[in-house]
């Protein structure tokens, strides 16, 4: 059995709000008494691609379980690589796999320089395309990005999300061992299908969106930024089947509740 943890959208920006909900999850994580297989985190890591929230990001993401992180459309490529990752700077596409017997997970970059919304680059196509053909046909592999690749009902995000998606599809269609698909970017728990796979979108870190039917239309109203921060949990098991758990997890320390 393989157990994946996700997370998305810590918008780390220097200040204490978002720096104490990262660590509240990360220590949640931390508390396990089980190792886990993965910790994905899906994008707009930073609020504003600085490098010294890159460098805040680092030390709040440092895990005992192996973490994977990818670029969201408030992160700047080359900070990124620099002050988070600890690799040499570069504007091309930030694309990681992580590879074991059991799983392969890749993460895309789907963010496109200076843009809100999402675009899987050739490159990147091309990159994922190889990552699966060189991986066994027995062997699930996950895809990670930050933008959704389909709409969600959520007109503001619907209108930055990931754009070209028939690309992937027609990608999807070619490998039979895609499990899933996850993302990030909407702020809010989702389930849906891309590709005739699951798509799983992370619920948000920093704070979560209301959906256009629990507010009002005024813009003060489209966030809430006091419900607790929350993290996914992807279970993939020896047949096959994924299965994904939420929690909400609480910036006290020692409170954990169902989503």
């Amino acid at each position: 059995m393989i157990v994946i943890a996700h997370l998305s959208d810590t918008h780390i920006d220097g200040a204490p709000r978002s720096a104490e909900r990262t660590r509240a999850v990360m220590r949640y994580l931390e508390d396990l008494p089980y190792d886990l297989d993965a910790v994905l985190v899906t994008g707009d890591i930073t609020d504003n691609g600085l490098p010294a929230e890159y460098e805040q990001a680092r030390r709040l993401l440092s895990s005992r379980h192996p973490v994977m992180i990818c670029p969201g459309n408030h992160d700047r490529r080359d900070a990124f690589r620099t002050r988070l990752l600890g690799q040499p700077g570069s504007a091309a596409p930030v694309n990681q796999v992580h590879s074991s017997p059991d799983v392969v997970i890749a993460m895309c970059d789907s963010s496109v320089p200076g843009k809100d919304d999402g675009f899987l680059s050739d490159e990147t196509l091309v990159w994922l395309d190889d990552v699966i053909a060189q991986t066994s046909d027995r062997t699930p592999v996950l895809i990670g990005f930050h933008h959704p690749p389909v709409q969600l009902h959520i007109p503001f995000i619907d209108g930055i999300r990931q754009f070209g998606a028939e690309r992937l599809a027609a990608l999807a269609g070619r490998h039979r061992n895609i499990a899933a698909f996850v993302c990030g970017h909407a702020h809010t728990a989702a389930a849906t299908v891309f590709a005739g796979r699951p798509l799983l979108v992370a619920p948000g870190v920093d704070s979560t969106l209301r959906l256009p039917w629990e507010h009002r239309a005024h813009p003060q109203d489209h966030v809430h930024l006091d419900r607790p921060p929350a993290l996914a949990f992807h279970v993939l098991d020896d047949s096959g089947r994924l299965t994904t758990h939420f929690r909400h997890v609480s910036t006290s320390h020692d409170s954990v509740r169902d989503r």
